[in-house]
């Protein structure tokens, strides 16, 4: 088993760990936050959270630009290369470090004028000064230095650091919640521990990289396409976090609060499949640029049981979020939590963006930011034209309509673009795999809204959640593999080899 195959191995384990344990704490935080703080205060925490995402654009797109040059020097095991362009991004990091506090201070300043809220000013400020300092601090100094162990294979240790700093961020959180502190003390919690995590980071690189030299000679020509890259960024949080804002100034807080929610528990499935991307994006940029032939059988393999096990498990989720949601949100009665149109829609935005991430990563491989950056665009302007008209009418599904336009013409036009313009093939084989998972979820679906479900309580959920949880998967990954043979060999010929390296292993050892 190569060096490559085990560090994909423990980023897919500790990913997976990681988001089990987010996904955890996700459960319990967010009713904590609504029945001690109620909805206003969990809308403004969202609002204020999806604005940096939005600052976060000073960063101009370095760090995508530097990964994608870094698996090129890696691969090639070339140090000179690899020092060259981390030097180039730390100068950037530190630029982006000094614009973003000065973003952080204008907006504790305007913030608090140009929202409606009935949370007093000083909260609000302290909310987004803490909140954003975590960010200057971050682009300062350890930036660099996450993007050279992504890029090395070392998401793992990245997913363990995260992991344990956020069971003391939550249980800190949790403890403060329960003895009455307000929300200040806990976004000063949040803060804090970020710092532990960036101090373990510094020293990590210090002892183990000690060949890095900051000071060696930037390579600003391998991160030239930074400028096209935020290009893509800008349009993706356009797209991406429209919504939020849209809902925030003409909807209102609670509007936001039943967003986020939604959102939320989606987004804890989705980070949980990213997991898989995590783990295994490194090998494939790395395989891009040394073994053409093998990259694409790698990326059929990924593409199919990815795909499959994103529509297994967004079918899941579709079918127990609303029994969830109204136990969850029992005792809340501000606004009502449990919306069918509001699930069904965001299993529709989910499902489209499942299904084109295998055919993005090739986009970021392949370096084509530049190429595509108008599309990217269009995708942006779409969301925002559709959801600012719809939104008006029909609130909430409005800007839902808006996210689902865009992804249709976007998530097409990427399967399109990659097979077409950079695999040089047609993109039937993408489609199939579309067409066999959109069968499979629209069958469980109606299958589950004839049983006689009988879901009350939390022990029921998840009962009869993990029995169906196994029954799509299985089902799902039986037809996948029937339907999808050359990607089953593929996968089995790989499985095979690290079982029988594992055994061969154990053996020895034995002896």
């Amino acid at each position: 088993m190569n060096i490559n195959t085990k560090r994909g191995i423990k980023n897919v384990t500790f990913g997976l760990l990681q988001q089990l344990i987010t996904i955890a704490f996700g459960l319990i935080l967010p009713r904590l936050f609504l029945i001690n703080y109620g909805s206003e205060v969990n809308g403004l925490i969202s609002s204020i959270t999806q604005i940096y995402v939005y600052v976060a654009l000073l960063e101009a797109g370095v760090g995508t630009a530097s990964l994608q040059a870094l698996y090129r020097t890696i691969a090639k095991k070339n140090l000179n290369a690899t020092n060259a362009i981390v030097s180039a991004t730390n100068r950037y990091y530190k630029r982006t470090g000094i614009l973003y506090l000065v973003a952080v201070l204008l907006l504790a300043v305007i913030y608090p004028f140009v929202v409606k809220t009935e949370i007093d000013k000083l909260t609000v400020v302290s909310v987004i000064v803490l909140n954003g300092l975590v960010g200057v601090v971050n682009y300062f100094f350890q930036g660099k230095y996450r993007i050279l162990l992504q890029a090395e294979g070392k998401t793992y240790l990245l997913s363990i650091l995260s992991t344990v700093i956020y069971i003391l961020t939550s249980a800190s959180k949790i403890i403060l919640i329960q003895f009455g502190f307000n929300i200040i003390a806990v976004q000063a919690a949040y803060f804090l521990c970020n710092m532990i995590q960036m101090l373990f980071i510094e020293l990590y690189i210090r002892k183990h990289y000690k060949w890095i030299d900051l000071k060696a000679k930037p390579d600003y020509d391998s991160i030239a396409q930074k400028n096209s890259v935020m290009l893509h960024k800008i349009a993706g949080l356009v797209f991406s976090n429209t919504d939020v804002l849209i809902l925030t100034f003409l909807c209102g807080f609670k509007e936001v609060s039943v967003y986020v929610l939604f959102l939320s528990f989606f987004d804890m499935v989705k980070s949980v499949l990213f997991s898989f991307i995590d783990g295994v994006k490194f090998n494939l940029g790395q395989a891009f640029h040394i073994d053409r032939k093998k990259y694409v059988r790698m990326f059929d393999a990924f593409e199919s049981y990815y795909m499959t096990l994103s529509f297994a498990a967004y079918t899941v989720l579709y079918i127990f979020m609303l029994p969830f949601m109204r136990l969850y949100t029992e005792g809340v009665k501000d606004i009502n939590y449990t919306d069918p149109y509001v699930s069904m829609l965001f299993t529709a935005v989910f499902l489209l963006q499942a299904g084109r991430g295998p055919c993005s990563l090739v986009i970021d491989h392949a370096e084509h930011f530049r190429k595509t950056q108008w599309r990217s665009v269009t995708e942006a302007v779409i969301n925002l034209v559709v959801s600012l008209v719809c939104v008006n009418i029909w609130g909430i599904y409005g800007v839902l309509f808006g996210t689902v336009a865009a992804l249709l013409y976007r998530t097409n036009d990427i399967i399109l673009y990659v097979n077409n313009r950079i695999l040089n093939r047609s993109a039937f084989n993408s489609y199939r795999r579309w067409i066999t998972n959109l069968i499979l979820f629209f069958a469980f679906a109606l299958i589950a809204s004839r049983l006689p479900w009988k879901l009350d309580s939390y022990l029921s959920i998840v009962l009869w959640g993990v029995i169906s949880a196994i029954v799509v998967l299985s089902l799902d990954f039986i037809i996948i593999s029937v339907v999808e043979r050359d990607s089953f060999n593929y996968a089995f010929s790989v499985l095979s080899q690290i079982i029988k390296e594992r055994k061969n292993k154990t053996q020895k050892l034995s002896k």
